[in-house]
């Protein structure tokens, strides 16, 4: 890893994510006190993702790097995906739900 100055985050732009993270977990808060229904789980789900790569992306130097690390995560998330689809149709195909059968 370079000791390279030019790739450390300012103090105004860490200020700034932190002062997202704080909002989005309020959101996420103010979400969970709302009935939408089925929808509140991918709400919830959806700010979760989007603290996370806030997270990833500036506290934990992903910006910085070699184009590799955001393609070996991508690569990861891409997996994940395929391993949620594959679970979700299982769980469908059961006829739990009234179809499938």
């Amino acid at each position: 890893m370079s000791t390279n100055d030019s790739h450390v985050a300012t103090v105004k732009t860490l200020a700034a994510v932190f002062l997202s993270l704080i909002a989005l977990t309020a959101l996420t808060t103010g979400v969970a006190f709302i009935d939408f229904g089925a929808g509140s789980t991918l709400i919830a789900l959806a700010i979760a993702g989007l603290k996370a790569s806030l997270v990833v992306w500036f506290f934990m130097g992903v910006r910085f790097n070699s184009r590799m690390i955001p393609l070996v995560i991508a690569g990861g998330l891409f997996f994940l995906a395929i391993l949620f689809v594959e679970t979700f149709a299982d769980y469908a195909s059961r006829g739990w739900f009234g179809f499938g059968k």
